[in-house]
């Protein structure tokens, strides 16, 4: 019978970076909000009908949600990680969380506002308060690095469907990076392949023979943006394998049957 796979150590962020992590990238899409016009901000996004307007509003109101939430009566103690928030809203999706936006918004006055309000209240709260989140009990530490997980893939929605790039706060990616690849190795546990994120991730996953001096295997190596994109059905296994964005050597370093890990 095969060893029991260990179950990988929680991973620790510091809650001043991450709140400054939001904070900066929250900026950036403002800073690409304030120049459009309205022709840009009726354009199609690829989330389904939602238009750019809308895009941008939504991830407003999924930072404002830190606030709104912070605000409410704190819920039972019983609590999800970062890393199983990422599972538990895998049907729902990326920003299934927030309200739709809406497409009468002001757009650059909501964006000051929820900053403003993020920026007095989250720093003001414990970190280890529980939050009432719709996908159940968090931590407010580790609802923020899902935070980073919205903004980071919203904002590659909207460079995408602006066709212009849209800067990253690097710690807000890295974060993003991170608690994606740890629930790759929660929803498949083991040590048969290495999955490389430089300069962010690495981690093993899978069952099977567990790798532990030299070269592995099994190794999946790609950049943060195409791991978002795997990560949250934005492209897939096959697609993002031809295009060379993904390297995979050995029998076992196929793990397009792990993904997307929330859609």
């Amino acid at each position: 019978m095969p060893p029991a796979q260990r179950k990988p150590r929680p991973r620790s962020y510091d809650p001043a970076k991450v709140r400054a992590a939001v904070t900066a990238q929250l900026a950036h899409v403002r800073e690409a909000a304030a120049g459009l016009d309205e022709a840009q901000l009726a354009l199609p996004t690829r989330l389904g009908e939602c238009t750019v307007r809308e895009l941008i509003a939504h991830i407003a109101l999924g930072v404002g949600l830190v606030a709104r939430l912070i605000e409410e009566p704190g819920p039972p103690a019983r609590e999800i990680t970062a890393v199983e928030w990422v599972i538990t809203t895998a049907g729902a999706g990326v920003g299934a969380e927030a309200a739709a936006g809406d497409a009468d918004t002001a757009l650059i006055p909501l964006l000051d506002g929820v900053a403003d309000r993020f920026a007095a209240l989250a720093a003001a709260t414990p970190p280890d308060r529980l939050l009432a989140a719709p996908s159940g009990a968090i931590r407010l530490d580790d609802f923020l690095v899902t935070r980073c997980v919205e903004l980071a893939v919203h904002t590659d929605d909207l460079a995408a469907a602006l066709g212009t790039e849209i800067r990253y706060d690097r710690q807000a990616l890295a974060n993003a990076t991170r608690l994606l690849a740890d629930a790759l190795a929660a929803k498949a546990p083991g040590g048969s392949v290495e999955v490389r994120i430089p300069p962010f991730a690495v981690v093993q996953c899978v069952a099977g023979p567990r790798h532990t001096r030299g070269t592995p295997p099994n190794v999946v190596e790609t950049d943060p943006l195409t791991w978002l994109r795997l990560a949250t059905g934005r492209t897939d296994w096959a697609t993002a394998l031809d295009a060379a964005a993904i390297s995979a050597s050995g029998e076992r370093a196929d793990i397009s049957a792990q993904l997307p890990l929330v859609e």
